[in-house]
């Protein structure tokens, strides 16, 4: 494995050089330039620096870090879908990837993409050219909620490792929801439902293994932490298909899905969905000093947590791919106290990479005055230098 520090000084580092918005949420138009240090936006609460976090987020593959309707980023009803255009750093060169909403779809709420000017197939290609994770007030409670946002979560650490992985879910659920339509309107051509169930299993195992070495890592990369600011992580997965892959090999494991597939036809009838699959997995994560699950922790040592597992996750990216991934990190200084708040602005500051970090007041973050970029924002207006107006265009 190659140090990262090395590849650092022949590769571009990834960062967002450019961004445009137009009638996005409290934008009207706005252009802001930058380099490839760390983005410090500053202001009070509702000024708009998560809007432009959002914005960042729709240049990889997703809806985005809230996860809502696109209709309801329109700055308001009337004004124009929204849209943000970008030059992004890459290893291989700058890129422009411009996206927004398509209003003259069927349901509005079609994504538009273009990359380079030209439209890829999907925005799976988007995980090809620049690989982000966030964090965010939100996900304070993933220790609580649901697996479907860990499995989110995850999903999204591994686009950093494997840009098809994206692909293989969305074709998935793609198959998944025909075979469930074709079940539940019965009776279904056999051959047909087999063809199906062949490429669900061929795509879960495909997921589950990408899902497996990645949490494997990360797990690794949590206990070799230097810092003792942050508490060990223990990762892992927890599922049946991940039980198989643990026993057995991939194509057994494969060829157990597809009979189990194929002998719970009638009660995915019933309810709708396969009973079985990569969407059944859980990332399930302990507190290696105390041996507690992440969700019986405290509330500041749950957030500590999923800090520690960001951070191991960047120096992991850094030292295989030799470029750490954007960050994109939402008001998480305040909830840190003084010892992990210094911890993270030091991890960031030796990742070398782009990190966008958020919070009311600048003196949260004076350890990175001279190595970041400070924006003040204010009503959706950028106060520090480096802003003018501007119109993002597809």
């Amino acid at each position: 494995m190659t140090d990262s520090r090395e590849q650092s000084q022949a590769i571009a580092r990834p960062a967002v050089l450019r961004v445009d918005l137009s009638d996005f949420r409290g934008y009207a138009a706005l252009r802001l330039g930058f380099d490839d240090r760390p983005v410090v936006l500053t202001g009070p609460n509702g000024a708009g620096k998560t809007n432009l976090l959002e914005a960042i987020s729709f240049l990889a593959p997703g809806r985005g870090l809230r996860r809502v309707r696109l209709a309801e980023i329109d700055r308001r009803p009337g004004a124009g879908p929204w849209a943000v255009a970008a030059t992004v750093q890459t290893p291989k060169g700058p890129v422009r990837i411009g996206t927004g909403r398509d209003a003259r779809s069927e349901s509005g709420e079609r994504r538009l993409l273009r990359i380079d000017g030209a439209r890829p197939r999907s925005q799976a290609a988007l995980a090809e050219h620049v690989h982000l994770v966030w964090l965010t007030p939100q996900m304070d409670r993933l220790f609580l909620e649901g697996g479907g946002a860990r499995r989110r979560f995850l999903d999204r650490l591994v686009l950093g490792f494997d840009p098809g992985h994206g692909a293989r879910l969305a074709a998935f659920e793609r198959t998944m929801r025909e075979r469930a339509r074709l079940l539940q309107e019965g009776p279904a051509d056999p051959s047909w439902l087999k063809a199906l169930e062949e490429g669900m299993a061929a795509d879960a195992i495909a997921i589950a293994a990408a899902r497996r070495e990645v949490v494997a890592r990360l797990d690794q990369a949590c206990a070799a932490a230097s810092s003792g600011a942050f508490p060990r992580p223990r990762l892992a997965l927890e599922g049946p298909i991940d039980a198989w892959l643990a026993a057995m090999p991939a194509l057994a494991a494969e060829e157990e899905l597809r009979r189990r597939l194929a002998a719970e036809r009638r009660i995915d009838a019933e309810r709708g969905t396969a009973s079985i699959g990569p969407h059944r997995s859980d990332l399930v994560v302990h507190h290696a000093g105390s041996g507690r699950a992440a969700a019986q922790c405290s509330t500041g040592e749950q957030k500590a947590l999923l800090v520690a597992i960001i951070l191991a996750y960047a120096r992991l990216r850094a030292a295989v791919t030799g470029t750490p991934p954007i960050l994109l990190l939402d008001e998480v200084a305040a909830h840190l106290d003084g010892e992990r708040r210094a911890a993270l602005l030091q991890e960031i500051a030796t990742l070398g990479g782009q990190s966008w970090l958020t919070g009311t007041e600048p003196t949260l973050f004076a350890a990175l005055d001279g190595a970041a970029q400070f924006f003040a924002i204010s009503d959706a207006a950028v106060l520090a230098a480096g802003a003018s107006k501007g119109t993002a265009t597809l």
